[in-house]
């Protein structure tokens, strides 16, 4: 019979052995080696059983061994060892505690991130992707950095899903439930020990609660909310059940909980632990934009009106956009949006026309029935980035019509490009080879803290260790993607004996290329097999043959996607090929671990500009492979050819989706005949191929710096976590944010009559020559404004033909009289002609006052109409 639940009986550890226990319950063993080699002595096999998971290993470990292990000396020393190590780790000053230090408590006393998943571990599964894996090594990187972060998301109890293949190659889906007791997780309970609940109100008088799970990521918290309690109703229980799954109601009710619930998780934690309460909250991608909502409902509670609260709220938010693609961002009808929020529902004190407003794509362009969580998070965010700097540009773009009459580049969304957690993803084989050159405390420190001086170090390392390192690491992965292969074939309905074959999949000589992510089509998994002849000579080229490990998940609802893992399916099925090219299932964080190092290429060939960072490319590039890819992403922001290759794109020149996609695969089987295959296997005097090995070292002297996930949180923290606390500390009062309210209510209603009414310009020199400088007079009416409320601009640079201005160089006029008679004023500067060719100018009047973080904030903006005077370009000679 079938059981109803399951559940593990742990045996009770020795009292020697008790700090196995906090070692296991702390996800640092995660990214630490010498933590997981001390579990992995308890019991070899059981720790290859366990899938490297501390916590079903000690569930499994016979009662007989522990009495073994607490007698034995030498593994209590290491345990003592490593339980000192993690106590120093979690308590200790590091880079954040000596900037605080010196900098006199400019840095924010606490900071939030929430996120609708966490990559942190294979051991708690609760990601589908790059968001997911991303916010893990934010997290992780955060602790290394002594950032005092804590974590927010919501805990799924299915996950995501276990990904298998049918027998001819179509996508099956699994969801096995997960018990959060066999997980690395703790109860918040309060004092009396009862578990904490958090509620939000559904309409018609339900109640959605949820528990809240903790994790310990090094020295961050993560919170997870659980909705499957008994208080609940059935639909209520099943809000967290799935990653990513369910209609838009299901969705909705769990954006709600991750933001409203997760702001109450937060305030119960600080409250329960003694943590300081957050002055900054980071909205990972708009799934958790009520957080914002949550917040000015707290100060409606204190009787702060709402335009208040709002500027209040929004000093302090960060808004982090992921997503190039509109289809990636969730939206969600006006009318399911209104029921949920109200006096019948959740955040009573607001107005629901209010919380609309913050959501409603009310520009050109935009659906004006639809919530769209990324607008509101950029509506409640003084502070938003993108993820690389080309999709820093692609958002400012793609959310133009928030911040209409400015360019493109003078939309305040900044960029912050990702970076990846290098002690995670970093194999250990290549950790010791790093630790034999520098030792392994400056190792330690290169991977989690950064620096070029710590990197140049491997300049000196031998090319012969090099590339045995890359042999040794490219073995492991032809062992591993032979286990997996034989288990997915086995899933498949094959016999044993019909699998044989296996053992000859791969070589550990050949030239090996990866290529593992989402299955959208944008991503193109593909494309390799646009021309199928020759990709199969390049395969089993007699000389320079390739070999390809693909692996990627497509999302349940999307037979677009399932159709092309079939068809790549397919093709890796043909005895003629599959020896050559393999589809791994159940792509994931152990997956991962195992691919990235054993690859010497890492292939990427997104539909550009689409990518919006790609981190992948990074984790392989921290192990000494190299990149091939589209120049999207960060690869369009870091690419040398020193080390790695570019697919040219056709993205200017092609006409529709069919023609590029012949055009950049053709690039690619280019690159690989002609220019990567050649170089691996090109040997010099010493028998190795040095040409390839410099492109290794140069990989990890001139990238590793740049993509670790420790230079990210560093340049959140001085980009948009500083900046963010400063205006939390002004504007977070309610006078300050009172005032800047009502100064913006007072200017959005006169705006409508600022205008510019006459422009001239006379040349201080003889002629429009480079060095020249003109002298403008511009008369402006500013209605019921004043000259404080408004800066006057000069925009002057270079013209296009059709008289745009690139690279404009914005700068403020004087105000030298007025009010004249027609209640105009009068304003002046000079104009330097500091250029020659087309040359160009214009004048506008934005909006201006001491607490806006730019003078773009407001989306007001007032130009020049026909006739206000003198055409605006000028050239010059």
């Amino acid at each position: 019979m079938k059981a109803i639940r399951r559940f593990t009986v742990r045996p009770a550890l020795p009292d020697p052995l008790t700090p196995l226990s906090e070692l296991a319950r702390n996800l640092r063993w995660s990214w630490h080696t010498g933590t997981r080699e001390l579990f992995e002595a308890i019991d070899p096999e059981q720790w290859a059983a366990s899938d490297c998971d501390p916590m079903r290993l000690l569930g499994s470990v016979p009662p007989a061994r522990l009495t073994q292990l607490a007698g034995d000396g030498a593994f209590l020393r290491r345990l003592a060892e490593a339980s000192d190590g993690l106590r120093e780790y979690v308590t200790g000053a590091r880079w954040y505690q000596d900037q605080s230090a010196e900098r006199g408590g400019e840095l924010p006393g606490a900071v939030a991130y929430f996120s609708p998943e966490f990559g942190i571990t294979a051991a708690l599964p609760q990601y589908s992707g790059g968001l997911g894996i991303l916010a893990g090594d934010h997290l992780k990187a955060a602790s290394d950095l002594g950032l005092p972060l804590i974590g927010v998301g919501l805990l799924y109890r299915h996950g995501y899903f276990h990904q298998s293949l049918s027998r001819d190659g179509w996508q099956q889906e699994t969801y096995p439930v997960l018990d959060p007791n066999e997980l690395p997780l703790s109860l918040l309970r309060e004092a009396d020990g009862t578990p904490s609940l958090v509620s939000i109100a559904l309409p018609g008088g339900r109640q959605l609660r949820a528990h809240v799970w903790q994790a310990g990521v090094g020295r961050v918290p993560l919170l997870m909310l659980d909705s499957d309690v008994e208080e609940n109703d059935a639909g209520a229980r099943e809000v967290t059940d799935r990653l990513y799954g369910g209609g838009s109601e299901h969705r909705l009710l769990q954006e709600m909980l991750l933001g409203i619930g997760g702001v109450r998780a937060i305030r119960t934690y600080c409250r329960l632990s003694g943590h300081a309460e957050p002055e900054v909250f980071h909205t990972n991608e708009g799934h958790a934009g009520f957080l914002g909502l949550e917040r000015i409902h707290e100060l409606a509670a204190q009787g702060v009106e709402f335009d208040a609260a709002l500027e209040a709220v929004r000093a302090g938010t960060v808004f982090t956009t992921h997503t190039p693609v509109p289809a990636g961002i969730d939206r969600f009808d006006r009318e399911l949006v209104a029921r949920h929020f109200g006096p019948h529902a959740e955040l009573p004190r607001i107005d629901v026309e209010r919380i609309l407003r913050l959501g409603m794509e009310t520009y050109p362009g935009g659906e004006p029935n639809l919530f769209n969580m990324a607008v509101m998070g950029l509506r409640l965010g003084r502070c938003a980035n993108g993820v690389s700097t080309l999709h820093g540009k692609v958002s400012r773009e793609m959310f133009a019509g928030l911040w209409p009459g400015f360019d493109a580049e003078e939309i305040p969304i900044s960029s912050v490009t990702n970076g990846v957690h290098a002690p995670t993803w970093v194999a250990p084989e290549v950790f010791r080879l790093g630790a034999r050159q520098i030792g392994a405390q400056r190792t330690e420190e290169a991977l989690s803290v950064g620096g070029s001086e710590r990197w140049d170090a491997v300049a000196e390392i031998q090319d012969v260790d090099i590339w045995e390192l890359r042999r040794e690491l490219r073995g492991q992965l032809v062992t591993e993607v032979r286990r997996r292969l034989y288990a997915s074939w086995r899933q498949r309905g094959a016999a044993s004996a019909e699998l044989g074959w296996i053992d000859d999949v791969l070589d550990p000589d050949v030239l090996t290329i990866g290529f593992a992510r989402r299955v959208p089509s944008y991503k193109r998994l593909t494309l390799m097999l646009r021309d199928r002849d020759r990709l199969m000579e390049l395969l089993t080229h007699e000389e320079r043959p390739i070999q390809i490990v693909v692996a990627g998940k497509a999302h349940p609802a999307d037979d677009g996607g399932k159709r092309l893992i079939q068809e790549l399916v397919r093709f890796t099925d043909d005895p003629r090929v599959r020896h050559r090219i393999v589809f791994l299932p159940d792509y994931g964080m152990a997956m991962a671990q195992k691919l990235y190092p054993g690859c010497d290429v890492w292939l990427n060939n997104p539909l550009r500009p689409l990518e919006a960072c790609g981190t992948s490319g990074m984790k392989a590039a921290l192990n000494g492979c190299l990149n091939l890819s589209v120049l999207d992403g960060w690869w369009d922001e870091w690419f040398e050819p020193d080390f790695g290759w570019a697919i040219p794109t056709a993205d200017g020149a092609a006409t529709d989706d069919d023609r590029r996609d012949e055009l950049e695969a053709a690039a690619l089987y280019d690159l690989l005949e002609r220019r990567i295959a050649p170089r691996f296997y090109e040997q010099g005097p010493a028998g190795l191929p040095d040409r390839w090995i410099e492109m290794v070292r140069r990989t990890l002297t001139r990238l590793g710096p740049k993509v670790l996930a420790g230079r990210m949180v560093r340049d959140y923290v001085e980009q948009l976590y500083v900046p963010a606390a400063r205006a939390q500390r002004t504007l977070g009062g309610v006078d300050a944010a009172g005032e800047l309210a009502a100064w913006k209510a007072r200017v959005r209603a006169a705006w409508p009559r600022v205008a510019v009414d006459h422009v001239e310009a006379s040349a201080t020199g003889a002629t429009a020559e480079l060095g020249a400088t003109l002298s403008l007079r511009v008369r402006v009416h500013l209605g019921e404004l004043t000259p404080d409320d408004v800066e006057v601009q000069t925009i002057a640079g270079r013209v296009d033909p059709e008289d745009f201005i690139a690279d404009a160089s914005p700068m403020p006029l004087k105000l030298v009289g007025g009010p004249d008679a027609e209640g105009r004023r009068l304003y002046e500067g000079p104009l330097a002609l500091d250029r020659t060719g087309p040359f160009g100018y214009t004048v506008r009047i934005l909006p201006a006052h001491r607490l806006l973080a730019s003078g773009a904030e407001l989306g007001l903006v007032a130009v020049p109409s026909q006739g206000t005077g003198e055409a605006a370009g000028v050239l010059l000679r």
